[in-house]
């Protein structure tokens, strides 16, 4: 087998990874830092693909939720108050992380791939994530929800929601446990802050991996740009079905046996990383 075919087969499992991971509160960042290190993933200058791909995860959600997503854009352009309230939210919420990611995108980049940072992003994110859920056990007071649906969300929630999406910068904690734990702590039911999440994931990670597209265009070969192309389309059919089944799970479920993954993947990410020396 060539090296360009291997690398493609490669790149077509990173994209199923970055799919599968990219909603769930675990980090995709870590996972593809993670496998990528496992199957010795050449990637290009800058990571390009890792962030790339990304536009795969977040094209599933904007399928899934299409016709809420013309909801907002056709409310917002006619002033439609609740929809221009869940606009601002989304604005409000969205720029912390667009700002700051901005002015510090060297020094995040510097952090992105240190296995160790993920270590202990994950297990301390595992341990937030079962303390908030059991908060929320019958007789264990739990906390007040005040926002069951998209359009209940104050802005002061959003504020603190786009400020916890700041955490997100640092492998290993997940945009979309950050943002959804931030959120349930603010009193918002668990599945609309996951779909507030789900939004708000939008315009974060289509300005972020547009921005890396067109910054590292000129380092990019064919080969690069054919590998890109394959994880795009894995991430996409993979996200499609996760982000799905991650709404349906919700119905009858908590976070609590991602807290655990999450844990227990950071201790096993800790043992490889004292045995390899």
């Amino acid at each position: 087998m060539s090296i360009e075919a291997l690398q493609l087969i490669k790149a077509f499992f990173l994209g199923i990874v970055e799919g599968i991971t990219e909603f769930l509160p675990i980090s995709s960042t870590a996972h593809l830092i993670l496998v990528g290190e496992w199957i010795n993933f050449s990637s290009t200058d800058g990571k390009v693909f890792e962030v790339v791909i990304q536009f795969g995860s977040i094209l599933a959600v904007m399928w899934i939720f299409r016709e809420r997503l013309i909801k907002l854009i056709v409310g917002t352009l006619r002033r439609d108050p609740a929809e221009l309230s869940f606009t601002l939210n989304l604005t409000v919420a969205f720029l912390p992380a667009a700002v700051i990611g901005f002015l510090f995108i060297k020094s995040i980049k510097a952090l992105f791939y240190d296995p160790s940072v993920i270590v202990v992003t994950l297990v301390l994110g595992g341990f937030i994530m079962l303390w908030v859920e059991r908060t929320r056990k019958p007789g264990m007071a739990p906390m007040v929800v005040t926002a069951d649906s998209l359009e209940s969300i104050t802005w002061r929630q959003a504020l603190i929601i786009g400020l916890a999406q700041c955490l997100a910068m640092i492998p290993g904690t997940s945009r979309s446990a950050a943002t959804i734990i931030a959120g349930m702590l603010v009193g918002v039911e668990r599945r609309t802050a996951t779909e507030f999440s789900f939004f708000l994931a939008m315009p974060i990670m289509l300005a972020a991996a547009g921005y890396d597209l067109i910054k590292n265009a000129s380092l990019l070969t064919q080969a690069d740009a054919t590998a890109i192309a394959v994880g795009f389309v894995t991430a996409f059919f993979s996200a499609l079905l996760v982000v799905k089944g991650l709404l349906a799970y919700l119905s009858g479920h908590t976070y609590r046996a991602f807290g655990w993954y999450r844990i227990v993947l950071g201790a096993v990410v800790a043992v490889w990383l004292v045995t390899r020396g």
